[in-house]
């Protein structure tokens, strides 16, 4: 902490030092990305860095992070060389940056293909009574028999796992959300991340539908709702706007109602909820008034993988359903 005061200190009082676009460049673009929106390193932009406080990052970068493969740079760079660098990733890029259809499907990374692995559990525990601990503080993952309460595997993670892990219905199957944007897919009979994708970047959580076929993504950035299917590969990408498409919104949470056979999302800026069905015999959905619904005198939209909006008199930043 003393540390991190100090340079803190500097870094207020310091004047204009080395170029830290140069600085970057040398020293942290290769894991985090020329561009700022990571790459074996997590994205450094202000949206991703809120839980961060710059006192901590200015330490972060002196003396690296521990379980991670982030080095230390206290005997490279001079304290302002620091606040220079720290003041960059807290700086907003211009223009926004985006991560669109062609971003997602050139992210994706199949570790294992589907049926490459034996279709068994290959330990002694009950596939059904495990549980799965996200340890955020060096970014790992245990996996726990619920019989014995020990661990029978501990992987490492994507940087940053958040809204927590989501389960395929028969249990083989577990999904993990990065704060960057990063959707994993791991076996647990086999104990293997077998896929994973970039499907934003900045997500808030993820869900998997009841059938197990779909994985809806919520993204602060850019403003989407992206479905993937059970492998990761993209299905669509629907960009988050108010009915006349002039605002544009953050998804702050998105959910699997089962019973609906549907995902219901939460709109961080827009005062709507949205409901996208996932069943391919979903009725269309209206699109503005409709004169006679049994006539369809009216514009209509497939309802399968669209929105159906419900407005709000207020902003529905996050919600649970009731067991039904």
């Amino acid at each position: 902490m003393r540390l991190a005061a100090a340079l803190l200190a500097l870094a207020l009082a310091a004047p204009a030092g080395a170029d830290p676009q140069k600085l970057y460049a040398e020293h942290c673009a290769s894991c985090h990305g020329a561009d700022r929106l990571g790459g074996i390193g997590p994205a450094l932009l202000p949206s991703n860095l809120e839980r961060l406080r710059r006192p901590a990052a200015i330490e972060t970068v002196a003396k690296g992070r521990v379980a991670t493969q982030m080095p230390g740079f206290a005997d490279k760079l001079s304290p302002d060389d620091i606040a220079q660098l720290i003041e960059l990733v807290y700086a907003k890029v211009e223009p926004e940056p985006r991560w669109g259809e062609g971003d997602i499907r050139a992210s994706r990374v199949v570790h294992h293909a589907p049926g490459s692995l034996p279709d068994r559990p290959q330990f002694a525990a009950d596939p059904l009574n495990l549980f799965v601990v996200v340890e955020t503080g060096d970014h790992h993952v245990s996996v726990l028999d619920g019989d014995r309460l020990e661990r029978i595997h501990r992987f490492p993670s994507r940087y940053a796992l958040h809204g927590g892990p989501k389960f395929t219905p028969d249990g083989r199957y577990v999904y993990f959300a990065s704060r960057d944007g990063w959707i994993s897919k791991f076996d647990l009979w086999n104990l293997k991340t077998v896929a994973e994708v970039r499907a934003g970047i900045n997500t808030r959580n993820a869900a998997v539908s009841s059938d197990g076929k779909y994985v809806a993504v919520a993204n602060y950035l850019p403003h989407s709702l992206v479905i993937l299917d059970a492998d990761l590969g993209l299905v669509k990408v629907l960009d988050v706007k108010d009915k006349e498409g002039k605002v544009s919104s953050r998804v702050s949470a998105v959910y699997d109602a089962g019973p609906r056979r549907s995902f219901v999302a939460a709109l961080k800026d827009v005062k709507e909820l949205w409901e996208v069905s996932y069943d391919p015999k979903a009725a269309d959905n209206p699109v503005g008034l409709v004169h006679d619904f049994q006539y369809r005198e009216g514009a209509f939209v497939p309802g399968f993988l669209n929105a159906r909006r419900t407005p709000l008199d207020d902003y529905l930043d996050d919600f649970f359903f009731t067991p039904d």
